[in-house]
């Protein structure tokens, strides 16, 4: 590897020289990110080889011992910096560029899934019941992809960029485990990315300014045990569920219509924005005590979300059953990834510039079904954005859908996301 990567940078130092006497800026913005396109296509089939690794002996949610190795064994072969364990198998990799400048932090998942349907692509999973069917072998790819092609830039670079391998990301709680065990006392980023993989063709990338996924908490309303337990029962599950402004047929419901030219989440005028969804099975539970009543509950919005405990509260203290009322609260709920606006909009810029505008979807609604990532725990710390990266081929008969059993990706994506992603960290350091 380190061989490789003295090859790749003397290539690199004779393109930037020989641009140079071209009569060209030897740092000019063109000549870089064609540097960036090269060294990603050199390095492109030994990506291939270990995302099929990663593939080939994926491993669950705090399991990921071996995936760990991998990564660190390749971020020491580059002459990175590496910080092991940190939250679980979490892997830090450090790039420091010796000048000053911005700390950037890029942000990849890698644990895996239990599924017991056989995989559908050559270089199948040898560990039983364990498949990499969301595309976090994928991510991480990327991830070593984007260290690897910003470590041969490393003279062209100011400032320090983290590479964070997170584990646990299915189970939500990797990326707080890393914080929790300090992970920001031995890194000081300013600003953090992800992606993720999505059935979008290949060559995509899509991202929006504030939430990009709906959020969802469990509501929870409970009284004082009384005899009108069971009209409070009916007024509660009847007052939350006026709440819900989606129409039962609508094509809302059918995920197939997010990717829709005229109605999808990249058309202004989306179905898929200003929604409340509110599960119709609720939980009744008595004590000796109290009786509440609980139930799932969707928004796009946060400001639609905040107002619900509120409204609740104003409803119930204005009825019949004021007396009895215990309290309105949300007993469950997480982070929500919620994208910086201003680096949205930068990060969207640059990469337009610099790969096409038609490259980059920016997206007007909310992603409703259910879908998250723990990287919203960053967020709550850094400003930051995550991305959605296209893994489709249709034509191929490629369907990058997560957590579904014929999961597959198109292998070229890892090419985009490293080529696209290693220009827009570079122009945030050399902004």
């Amino acid at each position: 590897m380190l061989k490789k990567v003295l090859k790749i940078t003397l290539t690199l130092q004779f393109l930037f020289f020989g641009s140079f006497v071209n009569g060209q800026n030897k740092g000019s913005k063109s000549s870089i990110h064609k540097a960036v396109q090269q060294c990603t296509d050199m390095i492109f089939d030994s990506l291939i080889k270990i995302r099929r690794d990663l593939h080939t002996y994926p491993e669950l949610s705090g399991q990921e011992k071996r995936t760990a190795k991998k990564i660190e064994a390749y971020l020491l072969s580059m002459g990175l910096e590496v910080k092991t364990n940190i939250g679980g198998y979490g892997v830090v990799g450090i790039l420091k560029t010796n000048k000053k400048g911005k700390r950037i932090a890029w942000r990849a998942d890698i644990d895996a899934l239990s599924s017991s349907i056989p995989d559908v692509v050559e270089f199948k999973s040898k560990n039983e019941g364990v498949r990499h069917i969301c595309g976090h072998d994928v991510n991480a790819t990327i991830a070593l992809g984007i260290a690897e092609v910003l470590s041969s830039l490393k003279e062209h670079l100011k400032g320090t960029i983290y590479f964070i391998f997170q584990p646990s990301e299915e189970n939500y709680k990797g990326a707080k485990a890393m914080i929790d065990d300090g992970i920001f006392k031995i890194i000081g980023p300013d600003e953090i990315y992800a992606l993720h993989i999505t059935p979008m063709p290949e060559g995509l990338i899509a991202t929006r300014p504030e939430w990009l996924y709906a959020d969802y908490k469990t509501v929870k309303v409970a009284y004082k045990k009384s005899s009108d337990d069971q009209s409070e029962v009916e007024y509660t599950k009847n007052l939350i569920s006026s709440l819900h402004n989606i129409e039962p047929g609508s094509k809302f419901w059918d995920t197939k219509n997010l990717l829709d030219q005229n109605i999808g989440l990249a058309n202004p005028n989306t179905i898929y924005k200003d929604y409340r969804t509110v599960n119709p099975h609720f939980t009744i539970e008595e004590t000796d005590n109290q009786i509440s009543i609980r139930t799932n509950i969707s928004s796009s919005s946060e400001k639609k979300m905040d107002a619900i405990i509120p409204l609740l509260k104003q409803k119930i203290k204005a009825s019949k059953y004021s007396k009895n009322l215990i309290g309105v609260e949300y007993s469950f709920q997480r982070a929500v990834i919620s994208n910086d606006k201003q680096l949205t909009a930068n990060a969207i810029k640059s990469i337009s510039s610099i790969y096409g505008k038609d490259k980059v979807i920016p997206l007007y609604g909310v992603i409703p079904d259910g879908r998250g990532d723990d990287f919203a725990y960053f967020q709550n710390h850094i400003p930051g954005v995550y991305f959605l990266l296209g893994g489709s081929n249709f034509e191929k008969g490629i369907i990058s859908m997560p957590h579904s059993p014929d999961f597959s990706v198109d292998e070229n994506c890892i090419k985009t996301g490293v080529k696209f992603f290693s220009s827009m960290i570079l122009e945030r350091l050399n902004d």
